[in-house]
């Protein structure tokens, strides 16, 4: 699948892709357990588009710049007004 091609909604998104950039890890805190949480948001591009990579707790130091990435399984929503590609619970990233 194309960066350029990915829509609010999707599922079961496979893609390849090099990291830009990766932003600094915040910290946020779940509403239902109380947990506190590290996320980062990597920028990814495949010759067809760019979209913002949502990464999570030990993701985070599994993917640098320059890197490229492999998801399987992913999913697509929307944050903020912008698509962001998420690995979630089923899906798989991998640095190749």
């Amino acid at each position: 699948m194309k960066i350029g091609d990915l829509r609010q909604g999707m599922r079961r998104v496979n893609v390849e892709a090099k990291v830009v950039e990766v932003s600094e890890p915040r910290e946020v805190r779940s509403r239902y357990t109380g947990q506190t949480f590290r996320v980062a948001e990597a920028t990814i591009t495949d010759g067809t588009g760019t979209i913002k990579l949502v990464l999570w707790n030990e993701q985070i130091d599994q993917v640098n710049a320059n890197d490229t990435v492999k998801i399987e399984n992913g999913y697509i929503k929307s944050f903020r007004g912008e698509i962001q590609l998420n690995v979630g619970r089923y899906g798989k990233l991998n640095v190749i």
